[in-house]
């Protein structure tokens, strides 16, 4: 595929005409199951000032899912802030984000340590997981397993409901995008860096990187089954998914980025709903999006927004 400026990139993706028609489905089934949210203190991961659960909720299919819970030790009215995973991370203890005065959740998606009793493709292996099909393709759950976790702090009688933002990196930057775009009416700010999981059939002709080398993979040794994979991924774009975000919202890319191509995070940017949206682009970073310098714009947006 021939280059262009990142912010001149125009996307293959083409959102389906019934988007909002299948995942208000998912989301109404998703709903229809009861949260059995179970919260277990852990003295050995709190602190004075920070007390930390081990928390369990049920998602779609019933899938059990794991996280951390951490919140500052006797307050009540917290903003609640959910922390979603790269492709190959596992969830951190977010001690760091109660500490600035949030009820932090860290979510463990299903096939993540914990949370992969019932779900478990494996790394390779999520990404093309029941591709050929929006009904089994693995994220239609584990998009719904980030959207659960809202639910987890809504539960929560510390958690301000009306103060609730989401923030990720990678596989985190795209959940960041889908859980807002899929659950705007709750989602008050979020803060999505080196998105992943936008331009899925872009990227593969821009990197040959995993994980979406997966892609890649799973097409050479299945050619016939390329038109059913890009409809299927349509479903799950960013970039058909961004148009329903309404929350304000910061991006990162980096320029560099082999990846996730910054291209395929300027179209989804674009896509954006939301009138308050902006872009960091940093020139000379790959993947890392310049994290080390950006997390201060994170932290500042999100107080602006959610008042810890």
């Amino acid at each position: 595929m021939v280059r262009t400026a990142p912010e001149q990139f125009v996307s293959q993706v083409a959102a389906p005409p019934d988007l909002d028609d299948f995942w208000e489905d998912v989301l109404s089934e998703t709903a229809g199951i009861p949260l059995e949210a179970e919260a277990f203190p852990d003295p050995l991961r709190s602190t004075g000032d920070i007390e930390v659960y081990e928390v369990f909720f049920t998602s779609l299919d019933r899938v059990r899912i794991a996280g951390w819970y951490a919140v500052p030790r006797g307050r009540t009215g917290l903003p609640g802030l959910l922390q979603v995973p790269g492709y190959q991370m596992e969830p951190p203890v977010p001690k760091n984000w109660a500490r600035k005065g949030y009820a932090a959740l860290s979510v463990a998606p299903r096939g993540k340590l914990r949370s992969n009793r019932q779900f478990n493709p494996g790394y390779p292996g999520l990404l093309t997981y029941g591709i050929v099909d929006r009904n089994t393709y693995s994220y239609r759950g584990f998009y719904m397993d980030a959207c659960r976790g809202l639910d987890f702090l809504l539960s929560r009688g510390e958690v301000d409901g009306s103060r609730i933002g989401v923030t990720g990196h990678s596989q985190g930057g795209g959940l960041t995008v889908t859980t807002a775009a899929l659950r705007p009416e709750v989602v008050r700010a979020a803060a999505a860096g080196a998105p992943y999981l936008c331009g899925y059939i872009d990227a593969i002709g821009l990197t040959d990187s995993y994980p979406y080398q997966e892609i890649a993979d799973y097409l050479r040794m299945h050619p016939g089954s390329r038109p059913q994979v890009e409809e299927t991924l349509a479903y799950f774009d960013g970039i058909s998914l961004a148009p329903r975000i309404r929350c304000p919202i910061v991006v990162s890319v980096g320029l560099q980025d082999s990846t996730c191509p910054p291209e395929t995070g300027y179209a989804m940017f674009n896509a954006i709903g939301s009138a308050n949206k902006r872009m960091y682009a940093y020139d000379g970073h790959g993947h890392d999006a310049n994290q080390h310098e950006h997390d201060a714009i994170v932290d500042a947006f999100l107080a602006e927004h959610l008042g810890p």
